[in-house]
C-alpha cells in the first residue's frame, strides 16, 4: 500500500544547514557568483552567516543582527560597503578574474 506525502507536511529546506566546512562555503559562494545574481549573494551569505551564528557576524562586522538579517534576505539588494563588512567577518574574499582564460 502506498503511503500519500503531502507538501505541507515536508521539512523546510534550510541551506545552512548544509554549510559544515570552509570548502562548503567557498564552493557555495563560487556557484553562486558564477550564476551572477547579486540577490542570491546576499542570500547565500545570509545563508552562510546563519551557518556560522549570525549574532558572532554581527559583531564582526559591526552591522546590527536586525540589520543584517534584512541586509542578507533573499532577493535584497544590500550596499556593496555592506557585503565586503559580512564577507571580511565571514573570512572570506570575493575575487576577479580574467573571463579569456
Amino acid at each position: 500500500m502506498r503511503k500519500n506525502t503531502y507538501i505541507e507536511n515536508l521539512p523546510e529546506f534550510d541551506m545552512a544547514q548544509h554549510i559544515q566546512s570552509e570548502e562548503d562555503v567557498v564552493e557555495y559562494l563560487r556557484q553562486v557568483l558564477e550564476e551572477g545574481d547579486a540577490g542570491e549573494l546576499a542570500a547565500a551569505l545570509g545563508h552562510i552567516a546563519k551557518a556560522r551564528g549570525m549574532t558572532e557576524i554581527a559583531n564582526a562586522s559591526g552591522i546590527k543582527r536586525e540589520a543584517l538579517y534584512k541586509a542578507l534576505r533573499p532577493n535584497s539588494h544590500p550596499r556593496f560597503e555592506t557585503i565586503q563588512r559580512v564577507c571580511k567577518a565571514l573570512g572570506v574574499k570575493l575575487t576577479a578574474t580574467n573571463l579569456t582564460n
